[in-house]
């Protein structure tokens, strides 16, 4: 079994830590090596709603790009993202980068742009990936980070999964 290495990008702003952890059960069921990053609170970007809890998983797949994107649709289904007269968005998963595809695969682009203009999703993947290349820039994650110039502001939360502190060490 071969397995490719992904990053995912979560966030919530319903009921934000039943959410992600229902994510993250979700994803622990079918996903390898599975490792978090620790978990930040952001005000929304793009829609209005309250703040967001976010956080990055690194973690190794099996399955094909496309069947993981489903595997994440329902997911955010079951948490009841497409539900009618939602307010908010109770999950959130994206793909922010598929082993080293680069470019439109199946739909979805990568590594996932959203990556270079979100704090939310740059500064945790700063944490727990801080030395792979973005391959779309050729630099490091944590390089990208000391380099930014994102007008959003983060605070780390305090957080817990399954007895695991997902609080980041700095600012509590």
């Amino acid at each position: 079994m071969s397995l490719t290495p992904i990053l995912l990008g979560l966030g919530s702003n319903i009921d934000r830590e039943i959410h992600l952890c229902a994510g993250l059960d979700a994803l622990s069921g079918f996903l390898h090596h599975l490792h978090c990053s620790p978990v930040f609170e952001s005000a929304p970007v793009g829609i209005k709603s309250g703040p967001f809890f976010n956080l990055v998983v690194a973690a190794q797949t099996d399955l094909p790009l496309l069947e993981l994107d489903r595997r994440l649709k329902i997911i955010e289904a079951d948490n009841g993202r497409y539900a009618p007269g939602r307010r908010g968005l109770p999950l959130d998963i994206d793909v922010l980068t598929y082993g080293e595809h680069t470019g439109n695969v199946d739909g979805l682009e990568l590594p996932r742009a959203e990556i270079l203009k979100n704090a939310f999703v740059l500064w945790p993947l700063s944490l727990i990936a801080p030395t792979q290349i973005h391959r779309g820039v050729g630099k490091t994650f944590a390089t990208l980070w000391a380099e930014a110039q994102i007008d959003q502001v983060l605070a780390p939360v305090a957080f817990e999964w399954r007895g695991r502190d997902l609080t980041a060490s700095f600012g509590l």
